[in-house]
C-alpha cells in the first residue's frame, strides 16, 4: 500500500502504520519527507472508498439522531455520558483563539531546525542534536519520583507493578505489535505492552500508561463489577496527569539541558497530537456533521479541501503545506468514524494540566480528590467525576490554562535550544 521511504543515503526503508511514527521522528529530514509523503501518498490512493465509508458513517449517526429527536449528532453522542454540547463548543472556541500560540512553536522549530521553511514532515523531528537513552529502571525511579504528592501507597504500587509484577511488557520481541495500550479487567493486573527503547518518548509512554493502569487498578479496587470501568471522555485524564508530573519534576531535578530539552521536545509531541491535530480533526468533523445533516454528500475532495484549510490554518503562514497531502490527514484516522471522539483526547490534557496544577502547588486536598476520582469508575457521570477531583470542565477557564502550560513549554524550549 505504501511506497518505500528514502533516506539521504538511499537506503529505502519500510512504510507501515508500524513505522511511520519511527520514521516521522527520524533526524534524516530526506527521510521523513519521504515518509510523509509516502504514506499521504498511500491513502490518497483510496480516498474515495474511505470517504464513502466516512460519509455511510455519518449517515447513520443522522439517522439514529433524527429517530430519537436528539437536537444534534453532538448531543446525540453525549448523552450517555450526560455531557452538555458546550464542553465541545468551548474547547474548539479555545482553541481557535489560541492559534497564534501555535504559530509561535512553528516558527521556533523551524529555527531551532535550520530549515528555511518548516514542512508537516518536521512537526516529529528531534530538537536536539543527541537523544539521551534511559534503563527501563531509571525511568521507573523517575517515575516514582515524580508521584511523590500522591503519597507512598500509590508509588509503591507503581514500584511493585513495574520492577516485581511484571504489570510491563517492557521491551520489543520478534512478532511484537508497535504502539502501547493498558488492559485487564478486575481480578487481573493492569497490564502494559510497549516497546521500552530507552528515549524520552518512551519514558513519557511508560508514564502515560501507568496512569490508566492506575486509573484502572483503583476503579477496580473501589468499585462493584457495573462501574468498573470509565468512560472515553476521562480516559485520558489519568494517564495525561501522570506525565504532567514527570515533565515538572524532570525539569525541577535533572540539570543536564541535553535531557531537558528532551523532556521538552516528548512534551510538545504530546501536545501535538492531542492539543493540536485532535482539536482540528475535531473541527473537520464538525463540518462534515453539520454537511451530512443538510442531506449534503460528503466527498474526498470536499473533505481533503477543508482538511487542508484547517491545518493550515493551525500551522500557519510560515509552514511550507502540501494540500493534496496534507488534506488527506482525514482518512489517517480512524477516530472519526466513531462520532465525537477525537475532541476527547484533547479535553483529557487539559483537564489532566488543570488538576496537576493543584497537586504540584500542593493545594489542600488536591491529592485525596485526585485519587477520589480515579476511584469512582462510572459510579459518577465524567462531569461529575472531575468536579469531584477539582476541575470545572463546562467553562473555558481549563482549556486557558492548558494554553498557558503549552505556550510556558515553548518559552523553555527557546531559552535550551
Amino acid at each position: 500500500m505504501f511506497r518505500p521511504a528514502i533516506a539521504a543515503d538511499g537506503k529505502p526503508f519500510e512504510v507501515t502504520q508500524g513505522t511511520i511514527d519511527e520514521i516521522s521522528s527520524s533526524p534524516d529530514r530526506v527521510l521523513r519527507r519521504s515518509g510523509w509523503e509516502s504514506y499521504a501518498d498511500g491513502h490518497i490512493g483510496v480516498q474515495n472508498a474511505l470517504a464513502a465509508t466516512l460519509g455511510t458513517a455519518v449517515k447513520q449517526a443522522v439517522f439514529s439522531t433524527r429517530v430519537r429527536r436528539h437536537s444534534s449528532t453532538l448531543s446525540a453522542s453525549l448523552t450517555a455520558s450526560n455531557l452538555p454540547t458546550e464542553v465541545f463548543d468551548s474547547l474548539l472556541g479555545v482553541f481557535e483563539r489560541n492559534l497564534p500560540t501555535w504559530h509561535r512553536y512553528w516558527e521556533l522549530r523551524r529555527r531551532v531546525l535550520g530549515v528555511e521553511r518548516l514542512g508537516p514532515w518536521d512537526a516529529a523531528a528531534p530538537l536536539g542534536a543527541t537523544s539521551p537513552v534511559f534503563t527501563y529502571e531509571q525511568s521507573v525511579e523517575w517515575i516514582c519520583g515524580s508521584l511523590a504528592p500522591l503519597g507512598d501507597p500509590y508509588v509503591e504500587t507503581v514500584r511493585r507493578g513495574c520492577l516485581d509484577e511484571r504489570w510491563v511488557d517492557v521491551y520489543p520481541t520478534a512478532g511484537k505489535m508497535g504502539n502501547a495500550f493498558s488492559g485487564g479487567s478486575p481480578g487481573t493486573s493492569p497490564f502494559i505492552m510497549m516497546n521500552f527503547d530507552g528515549t524520552a518518548v518512551a519514558l513519557g509512554t511508560l508514564a502515560h500508561e501507568l496512569g490508566h493502569s492506575m486509573h484502572s487498578y483503583l476503579t477496580w479496587q473501589s468499585q462493584p463489577q457495573p462501574y468498573t470501568y470509565y468512560s472515553m471522555f476521562v480516559a485520558e485524564v489519568a494517564s495525561n496527569f501522570h506525565q504532567a508530573l514527570l515533565r515538572v519534576y524532570l525539569l525541577e531535578t535533572v540539570t543536564d539541558p541535553v535531557i531537558q530539552l528532551a523532556v521538552l521536545d516528548e512534551a510538545m509531541a504530546n501536545f501535538q497530537r492531542y492539543f493540536f491535530t485532535m482539536p482540528t480533526l475535531a473541527r473537520v468533523e464538525r463540518e462534515v456533521h453539520e454537511r451530512v445533516g443538510r442531506d449534503e454528500g460528503v466527498t474526498a475532495d470536499w473533505l481533503g479541501e477543508r482538511t487542508a484549510d484547517l491545518f493550515a490554518e493551525g500551522f500557519g503562514p510560515e509552514v511550507e503545506i502540501d494540500r493534496d497531502r496534507l488534506g488527506i490527514t482525514w482518512a489517517q484516522f480512524s477516530h472519526l468514524y466513531a462520532p465525537f471522539y477525537v475532541f476527547q483526547y484533547a479535553t483529557g490534557i487539559f483537564a489532566a494540566h488543570a488538576l496537576a496544577a493543584g497537586v504540584i502547588a500542593g493545594e489542600h486536598g488536591a491529592a485525596d480528590n485526585y485519587l477520589a476520582f480515579l476511584s469512582a469508575g462510572a459510579s459518577l457521570y465524567p462531569l461529575d467525576a472531575l468536579r469531584l477531583a477539582g476541575v470545572n470542565m463546562t467553562g473555558p477557564e481549563p482549556v486557558e490554562a492548558a494554553f498557558a502550560v503549552l505556550s510556558s513549554l515553548v518559552d523553555r524550549i527557546a531559552a535550551l535550544a
